[in-house]
């Protein structure tokens, strides 16, 4: 059973003051002495040049002589943080420092915030691929759809992996959720009828996974703001990334809003807003529901409610409830494999490999344990050698 503690830190006063006294969360700290003045010739001048000298010569030397092979740069333009909106740069650097926090502690990856003052997406995608030689990986955040599908596009030529998590990473900890969620009602992936509730880039992502591992496309529906998106919809003419999915899915052609999709549905995968998941739907859906809330901070429907309702499997955004879907359990497993191996791009076959490999490391999955937890230092080493694997395997 999962306790919540009677007394509870308020987080926003706390987290104020220890960013004020820490003047934020990230440093940088010298791998090499320099104490001496043998210490100091060896890390600058002069004995500096002869590494320069070499990669002058052979670019390739720069993984071999620099910080390159285990850096990421976490890049945002602060346009669509979550629950928070467009906040811009300078508002979004701690949520960037927190994400390089939590690529080194999870991961051992040097990771380092950068935030964009602009939002026009040409000058951004120019701005990284200029930054590029610096850096072995990049990991987007926060960058509000459709525009962050155009940047990172657009960057998958650069000769290193370039991720938005929002995106990938979220998908792939909700595809390793679904999985396990899957094993405990007894359902097949092939059979299940699954809605997506928010069709942004996670939405979005999220049915692009689990199309490719194996769920019918034509027994999801993506349901956004203006209610469910069918083959035909005359305002997604405008908005080529739903169009392309409105093609494949909903084979039926629902109309109408979320109570009409969900009607006789087994998954509910709710990328949107609070509250937008009512009891009585819930009540429509097949036996043994699974619901897969994460809108945060609060998700579209609270838990117990959900299990009131009929739910079997439950899990949410949220670190106070069972089954943390956390992107935490994704991406500094993705990027550690990814920098290991030395890969030029996160594919298809590694987001599915990463799912699985996650899904693996709960051996008896249950209504409460689908999913492991966010902090547990064993996800990491597991996912990275299941992404360089699919690596390898396509290479």
């Amino acid at each position: 059973m999962f306790i919540m503690g009677c007394c509870r830190m308020n987080y926003q006063e706390e987290s104020l003051r220890v960013h004020e006294e820490k003047k934020g969360k990230i440093a940088v700290r010298s791998k090499v002495k320099v104490e001496t003045k043998d210490d100091l010739s060896l890390a600058y001048t002069p004995g500096v040049a002869e590494p320069c000298r070499y990669i002058a010569k052979n670019k390739e030397d720069v993984y071999k002589y620099t910080f390159k092979g285990n850096s990421v740069a976490v890049i945002s333009d602060g346009s669509a943080v979550l629950g928070l909106g467009n906040i811009g740069a300078e508002a979004s650097l701690p949520v960037m420092e927190g994400k390089a926090i939590l690529f080194k502690e999870f991961a051992d990856i040097d990771a380092f915030p950068i935030c964009l003052a602009s939002q026009d997406v040409e000058k951004n995608i120019e701005t990284i691929k200029n930054i590029v030689p610096v850096f072995g990986g990049i990991n987007l955040e926060d960058f509000k759809a459709p525009q962050c599908f155009e940047i990172e596009a657009a960057l998958q030529d650069l000769g290193i992996p370039v991720m938005h998590d929002d995106q990938h990473g979220t998908a792939v900890v909700v595809m390793a959720a679904m999985i396990n969620a899957l094993k405990v009602v007894g359902k097949n992936k092939e059979d299940v009828k699954v809605i997506v509730n928010g069709a942004g880039a996670a939405g979005i992502a999220v049915t692009k996974l689990l199309v490719s591992y194996g769920i019918s496309s034509k027994n999801v529906i993506l349901c956004d703001s203006k209610g469910t998106i069918y083959s035909g919809r005359e305002d997604l003419e405008n908005n080529k990334y739903k169009k392309e999915l409105a093609e494949i899915t909903n084979s039926c052609k629902v109309q109408g809003n979320l109570s009409d999709a969900i009607k006789g549905a087994d998954v509910f995968l709710g990328v949107s807003k609070k509250g937008l998941l009512k009891k009585e739907m819930v009540e429509s859906m097949n036996k043994d529901a699974i619901v897969l809330a994460m809108a945060n901070p609060d998700p579209e429907i609270m838990p117990d409610e959900a299990k009131e309702a009929g739910a079997r499997v439950i899990a949410t955004g949220r670190s106070d409830f069972p089954n943390q879907v956390n992107n935490v359990l994704g991406f500094p497993g993705i990027f550690r494999g990814a920098l290991d191996v030395r890969a030029t791009r996160i594919t298809e076959k590694m987001k599915v490999a990463a799912a699985e490999a996650l899904a693996s490391i709960v051996e008896s999955p249950s209504e409460e344990n689908i999913i492991p937890y966010a902090l547990d230092k064993s996800v990491v080493p597991k996912v990275a050698e299941a992404v360089k694997q699919a690596w390898l395997s396509e290479n």
